[in-house]
């Protein structure tokens, strides 16, 4: 199989190298990585120059700055790479962070999965971040010693990402058959697309599939971006994903239960009522979405 891989970065100088060298180090090496350049105003432009000077495999794409949008920004981003290639030289569609460091297996991994498996839509490893609770002293600080390919994990100095279930194929990582990719049609420009996704593979009957025993190394925990704002995005992405008010309910009670914070969830359901836009669903979806949520919650219920 073929791998198109694309990278969306702005302003990376920190991270971007680390990345794209373990991406060249891949045992696994029929692909390639479009680099989309979104402005960046460091040296992440010259960084990604020179790795496409040095791998063929390697190729830039540079755009005017656009504006900031939450979720969308990245999606549109990714698109311009997308809509730069030919994708019927292409079997998997990957969406990368530039903050990602790979083993040297993972894409081999990715593939093995794609072919055993004629129904995987959608692959991932898991997300590790450092160990800052253990370790509260490497938060900010950077090892130029350190060998960012080395995955043995001796002193536990990294750890799973715990913001969703390790069945997630989460944002930073997603790889896409492309069969899967088009019945979804493709990514949405929304908040919230990271797991709309999942989503529309699910409503496609595809399955998304972890694989457990594989990981990365996410240079730049995800933490919650948008953490003074997090109530109002989260009302705007319960719409987005095509929620009713009583299923917005019930995910706001959660996270507000799970936060201990019942101030989020007036303010979640606040901003909620207050989306009036357009949808990017059909009504079929909308329908499948909320049919699978309420299975989801009578399923936790009983």
């Amino acid at each position: 199989m073929k791998f198109l891989i694309i990278i969306p970065t702005h302003n990376e100088e920190k991270n971007i190298s680390q990345c794209l060298d373990s991406l060249r180090n891949q045992t696994f090496r029929d692909f390639v990585c479009v680099i989309v350049n979104d402005g960046s105003t460091d040296r992440t432009s010259e960084i990604i120059n020179e790795s496409a000077i040095q791998d063929s495999r390697f190729h830039v794409l540079n755009l005017e700055t656009s504006e900031h949008q939450p979720g969308a920004k990245v999606v549109r981003t990714f698109n311009k790479g997308l809509y730069s290639v030919d994708l019927k030289e292409f079997d998997v569609i990957c969406k990368y962070d530039a903050d990602i460091v790979f083993p040297k297996n993972y894409l081999e991994k990715v593939n093995k999965v794609f072919e055993l498996n004629q129904k995987a839509g959608m692959v991932s490893g898991l997300v590790y971040i450092r160990n800052y609770r253990q370790n509260p002293e490497i938060r900010n600080l950077r090892n130029p010693n350190e060998n960012w390919l080395d995955f043995s994990n001796k002193n536990q100095d990294w750890v799973f990402e715990n913001l969703s279930s390790k069945n997630h194929v989460r944002g930073p990582v997603k790889a896409y058959r492309k069969e899967c990719f088009q019945d979804m049609n493709g990514l949405r420009a929304v908040l919230g697309w990271d797991n709309l996704d999942v989503l529309l593979a699910k409503k496609n009957d595809w399955e998304v599939v972890t694989i457990k025993e594989l990981w990365v190394k996410h240079l730049r925990p995800t933490a919650y971006k948008y953490a003074d704002q997090k109530a109002e995005k989260l009302g705007q992405y319960f719409y987005n994903i095509g929620l009713n008010l009583p299923l917005a309910m019930i995910s706001s009670a959660k996270s507000s239960f799970k936060n201990r914070s019942p101030k989020e969830f007036f303010m979640t359901i606040s901003s909620f009522l207050k989306q009036k836009e357009q949808r990017d669903l059909s009504d079929e979806e909308i329908s499948f979405i909320r049919n699978l949520r309420w299975k989801e919650a009578l399923k936790n219920i009983f």
